[in-house]
């Protein structure tokens, strides 16, 4: 194929499923073991030629994704479907592509994101095997009419700055719209969802964190008011451990 011939380069948007337990995170890191390393390796396999490719967002070692986005510019002239076979062949069990599309050319992954869904899955008791890698598991009594109230006076627009990694350090703006935070219990099984315009670092696992440490009486549910006044991260707001998150969805 001549240069002449050689297609357009276009944008593609892509959806990936991933086993955090795999991985060094999201974002590229010197061991070459995070997802986007992966990825990006094996696309210059397929395409022989380095290609970036843009995140929605990262996700420490550990976390999960049922739908993690991304973007990146290439040339193909073969079909989505053929692309997304060629780039899934190379890679491991634990990294699914689920689709794959042409974008327009000013999607981008993150700057276009109006929102984004996570879950974090609790267990109460001890988990067996099959359960651990995607769970806290908590092995103590839990004071969940608290929890509810807490949950209740974080939902909605605050300034989060206090319940993110190092006091929202490195962020202009703190402020987020958390619409949506659900506790729901199945027997020993509790799944918390989140839903909101945007997350500041760990802010999920950090709410997590600070939610059980009201059911267990560390915080009073009017200790998370105070929080939202931009008071100092208490030692009581700890993080909760990563593998028991999961990205569900990013919205656009």
């Amino acid at each position: 194929m001549t240069g002449q011939d050689k297609p357009a380069q276009q944008r593609w948007k892509c959806i990936c499923a991933y086993d955090g337990g795999s991985f060094d995170g999201w974002q590229s890191q010197l061991s070459g073991r995070a997802v986007q390393d992966v990825i990006e390796r094996r696309l210059h396999d397929i395409l022989r030629q380095a290609v970036r490719i843009h995140g929605s967002g990262r996700t420490d070692a550990g976390v999960h994704a049922l739908a993690q986005v991304f973007h990146f510019d290439a040339s193909w002239s073969h079909g989505t479907d053929k692309l997304r076979a060629a780039l899934q062949a190379g890679l491991p069990r634990t990294l699914q592509i689920k689709s794959i599309r042409r974008a327009r050319p000013g999607f981008h992954a993150r700057f276009s994101a109006l929102g984004k869904i996570y879950r974090y899955n609790l267990y109460l008791g001890v988990a067996d095997p099959f359960i651990a890698p995607y769970c806290w598991a908590l092995d103590r009594p839990l004071d969940w009419r608290a929890i509810g109230q807490a949950a209740a006076i974080l939902r909605g627009r605050h300034d989060f700055r206090a319940l993110a990694a190092r006091n929202g350090s490195g962020y202009e703006n703190t402020v987020r719209d958390l619409r949506r935070l659900d506790v729901v219990r199945r027997g020993r099984r509790v799944r918390l969802t989140f839903e909101a315009d945007g997350f500041l670092y760990k802010m999920v696992r950090s709410l997590t964190g600070a939610l059980i440490n009201v059911g267990l009486g560390k915080l009073a549910p009017h200790d998370i008011a105070r929080l939202l006044e931009s008071a100092p991260r208490p030692p009581a707001v700890q993080t909760a451990p990563p593998q028991g998150l999961f990205l569900v969805r990013v919205i656009y």
